[in-house]
């Protein structure tokens, strides 16, 4: 009755004031993750940070100072560098390459190396699966699951996740965030368009003990529909992506 009433009203021209809903406000970003990013040390970088939404996707991982971090695969060391800032002089990061990918290596590596950062340590490992020789509080990897099955399938996923499985902590965090596919899809696109699909992900890294705690979507863009690949221009550095977080237990 309030509905039609409102509505007779409105035909009739009276005038109604309707509450305006607010704005969500934005995730308060904690102030060593602001810190990091405003550091000048990284202008060189800092462009990426609007549409990598490393604000939002740092907060929503829930690193802190004084954790032990793994950047693996960090490509330019972007990650890497922010890592360092958040984690401080009772924390360290661990940019790793692993042995098969020292190719990747040749040319970041010297460079992350080069920028002295107290608190990290940038290497190409002696394995394939990732490792570590103390317990770490966050393992984070940015589009590079789907590599991880590329020729080799489920398998290689599963003992990748095992291997970070065994080097976290109890209660450490487990970060991916990667090209999406088309929902049931599985790992049928990872070595042609790059991209794969959340759901496998997601039942993956379950698969081996993992606890799914949640995912960030600010960087879902539903204008990309899954057909290209992401290094078409038509849509690189704009791929719908999926930020998952696992734990655990």
């Amino acid at each position: 009755m309030k509905a039609i009433a409102l509505g007779l009203m409105l035909a009739a021209g009276t005038t109604v004031a309707v509450a305006q809903q607010k704005p969500a406000a934005p995730a308060k970003v904690p102030a060593a993750i602001a810190a990091a990013l405003a550091d000048p040390a990284r202008a060189d970088q800092a462009g990426d940070d609007e549409r990598r939404q490393a604000a939002a996707v740092l907060a929503f991982s829930g690193v802190k100072p004084g954790d032990t971090v793994i950047d693996y695969l960090p490509g330019k060391g972007y990650w890497t560098r922010i890592f360092s800032g958040i984690v401080g002089p009772k924390g360290h990061v661990y940019a790793y390459w692993p042995a098969a990918g020292q190719k990747y290596a040749e040319k970041s590596l010297p460079m992350i190396q080069g920028w002295k950062l107290p608190n990290a340590t940038a290497q190409v490992q002696a394995v394939n699966l990732p490792a570590s020789d103390k317990p770490v509080d966050l393992f984070w990897t940015v589009q590079n699951y789907h590599d991880v099955a590329n020729n080799a399938g489920e398998p290689a996923l599963r003992a990748f996740d095992q291997a970070v499985f065994k080097l976290l902590k109890s209660g450490g965090t487990y970060v991916i965030i990667d090209h999406a596919d088309t929902v049931g899809k599985g790992l049928a696109n990872t070595n042609t368009t790059h991209r794969i699909d959340p759901d496998a992900v997601k039942r993956q890294v379950q698969s081996v003990g993992f606890r799914f705690v949640g995912e960030s979507k600010v960087l879902r863009n539903a204008e990309d529909d899954h057909s290209k690949n992401v290094f078409d221009p038509a849509i690189r550095g704009r791929t719908d992506q999926f930020v998952y977080k696992f734990r655990k237990p």
